[in-house]
């Protein structure tokens, strides 16, 4: 009785049994990032995440989003977009993780109740249950890999069972060391004691997961290098041009945000943990559906049609108000209303589905690009390419919406004779999607003040407001509760910009609420009511309280 309750505070636990499956899994995943990094295999954790969204509920992938823009703005984290695409990456990275601990200890619970009888079997038996599932994403649905899918699937599949058969011995040497010696011979053999194994064990797999992680970082490094090389060091078309509106006599704020967004701070939402590789030199716009005959474009055909120079201003469907998920620069590519004769589109079509290679697509009716010379397939951003994270090589832009329902990655055009909901559409979202006015405090300069006609001390307040297509013909601040005062409002980059406005404040020492609120062009007033995000967009007043 005594030697079987020693046995039972000898043997090892549920944690030690964690720890190695963590460990092992950690290192699993360092390989797999080196894997894709340097040789284009597939990076199991993104493609995972990848395919979640798309098989989750829509509301609880829209509730995921205004927690995660909610938590990123309340601890200022840095750039919502940066940070949330930072954050689904982890995310991703740990769904493996966890699923990789569960199912080590879970492996370590059947070996402890077998007394440790075929650990490398009953491991690739594991390796087996989650790399099949890992493989059929790989080989149907990889967003990470450029390799082929039958070398992508045997690369995971190969992994898993390598990784399943190393735990399942790592977890059976564990449980060795609580067995009673079986032979007078077994003394005679150096046995190093748990702890030490776990110490080692954990020492070499952080060897293997660091390793992968700098290999593949640097591969990487590589790459963007390359890329930038190749791409000639082409100058933007900020950096050698004035703005149009450069003499216009308002000035911002000091503290304003910058009128004219620079490509890295122009924000990036899309359903991808990563952005498309699109190997131009095999790209195709294909066209299709209710045409004469299908059709193919390159981009240098589609560059060949008469450019179209449009300075726009971008917001996510998701950015709260006074939020960062917005920014404006100058879009270059053709107008759509122009390409329509060279689709030769049969009599029945009423509307193009336009699909992205992420799978994501929307509708847009004939009746709409036929009355709207400004909707237009873009392929460059301030006079360069269109990165890969913002669409390369083709994107659309239509007037009026958020970002939503204006697909990146652009690979094909089908003409329909129906409409239907697009993709975020289907997932609850708004099928309009029109973007509501807005208007933003971005500064109280208290440390730029001037002085006023009337000698008084005035402090610059600033920032930018916005309704789309439908312009901004006033805006009004308030300080506490007293009068609305109207701002100065500077001339707009183009009718599709946002517009920076600016009140010099009377000042007047202690603690001050600022709110501000616009109006349309047609004099429609900024909608008060506050309400989320989802699914029509965000709506309110903005205000920002501080002590001066």
């Amino acid at each position: 009785m005594q030697a079987r309750l020693e046995m039972r505070l000898r043997r090892p636990g549920i944690v030690s049994g964690s720890l190695v499956a963590a460990a092992l899994t950690a290192a699993l995943i360092g390989v797999f990032f080196c894997g894709w990094r340097v040789a284009g295999l597939p990076f199991v954790p993104f493609d995972t995440f990848d395919r979640l969204t798309r098989v989750l509920p829509g509301r609880l992938i829209a509730l995921g989003i205004g927690i995660m823009v909610s938590v990123i703005r309340a601890l200022r984290l840095g750039p919502t977009s940066a940070i949330a695409k930072t954050a689904e990456q982890a995310m991703a990275i740990a769904i493996v993780l966890v699923a990789g601990v569960v199912g080590g200890v879970v492996l370590f619970l059947i070996l402890r109740a077998t007394r440790g009888r075929h650990g490398r079997l009953l491991g690739v038996t594991l390796g087996v249950a989650l790399g099949i599932p890992a493989m059929l994403i790989s080989l149907h649905a990889s967003g990470t890999a450029t390799v082929g899918p039958a070398a992508g699937a045997i690369w995971v599949l190969g992994a898993f069972l390598a990784w399943g058969a190393i735990l399942g011995r790592a977890e059976q040497r564990l449980l060795e060391f609580s067995m009673p010696q079986r032979a007078a011979a077994d003394t005679a053999v150096e046995r190093i004691d748990r702890r030490r194994f776990l110490v080692k064990l954990g020492g070499l797999t952080a060897v293997v997961t660091v390793a992968g992680g700098v290999v593949g970082e640097l591969a990487e490094t590589r790459r963007r290098h390359a890329v930038k090389m190749a791409l000639g060091e082409s100058m933007r078309w900020s950096a050698t041009n004035r703005l149009p509106n450069a003499d216009a006599p308002i000035q911002p704020a000091p503290g304003t945000r910058p009128e004219f967004t620079p490509l890295e701070r122009h924000y990036r939402i899309d359903i991808n943990t990563i952005p498309p590789k699109v190997d131009l030199q095999n790209w195709r716009l294909q066209v299709t559906g209710l045409v004469e005959s299908p059709l193919t474009f390159t981009l240098p055909e589609l560059q060949r049609y008469d450019p179209l120079h449009q300075f726009v201003t971008l917001s996510c469907i998701s950015n709260p108000v006074g939020g960062d998920l917005i920014g404006t620069t100058r879009w270059t590519g053709l107008s759509l209303q122009g390409l329509l004769p060279d689709l030769r589109l049969k009599p029945a079509a009423t509307h193009l589905k336009i699909r992205s290679a992420d799978k994501f697509f929307e509708v847009v009716s004939l009746d709409v690009i036929k009355a709207d010379p400004r909707i237009m397939l873009t392929y460059s951003w301030d006079g360069v390419p269109l990165t890969r994270e913002h669409g390369f090589p083709l994107r659309i832009y239509i007037p009026d919406v958020h970002g939503m329902k204006q697909p990146k990655w652009i690979e094909s055009i089908e003409a329909i004779d129906h409409s239907e909901p697009g993709y975020w559409v289907q997932r609850g979202w708004s099928d309009v999607a029109q973007i509501h006015a807005t208007s933003v405090i971005d500064t109280v300069a208290v440390d730029m003040n001037v002085i006023g006609a009337d000698r008084r001390k005035r402090v610059p307040i600033g920032g930018i407001a916005h309704a789309g297509a439908r312009g901004i013909s006033r805006v009004e601040v308030r300080v506490d509760r007293g009068p609305w005062e109207q701002a100065e409002l500077r001339t707009p980059l183009s009718p599709l910009t946002w517009v920076v406005w600016k009140y010099d404040w009377p000042f007047q020492p202690g603690d001050h609420t600022f709110t501000v609120r616009c109006y349309e062009g047609n004099g429609s007033p900024q909608i008060a009511t506050p309400s989320p995000a989802a699914p029509n967009g965000a709506t309110g007043l903005h205000s920002k309280s501080m002590m001066l």
